[in-house]
């Protein structure tokens, strides 16, 4: 995949011009002029491009993991009982246990906060 380089492309420029009493607006137009110079093609030094293009760069992105909505995994990073958590406890008859390991949960929970079996 082919993506600019903003990052490289910024340091060139601000390295190359002084703008200590340009407004933002003015340095970001001027930024974007020099972008769109014509400059010698790094490839070919007979044909011109825009200087836009010497900041192009071939990357490989590794596929991103897809979290799953329905499907939860616990890591025991939250503690849902004790110090962490919700200070109010369920008082009223609505109480709900878990269908997997028959622990008390909210009555809207989704999710077993011990097991992570769903809930129906």
């Amino acid at each position: 995949m082919k993506v600019f380089n903003g990052k490289q492309a910024a340091e060139d420029y601000m390295s190359t011009h002084t703008l200590a009493f340009s407004t933002p607006e003015l340095t970001l137009m001027r930024y974007s002029f020099w972008l769109g110079e014509m400059v010698p093609d790094p490839q070919d030094r007979k044909k011109t491009v825009p200087r836009m293009y010497t900041f192009v760069e071939e990357k490989d992105f590794e596929p991103v993991q897809i979290i799953d909505d329905e499907k939860y995994v616990p890591t025991g990073a939250v503690r849902i009982s004790g110090m962490y958590g919700n200070q109010q406890t369920e008082t009223n008859s609505d109480v709900k246990f878990c269908f997997e390991c028959g622990s008390k949960i909210s009555t809207n929970a989704r999710f077993c906060t011990d097991c992570g079996a769903t809930q129906d």
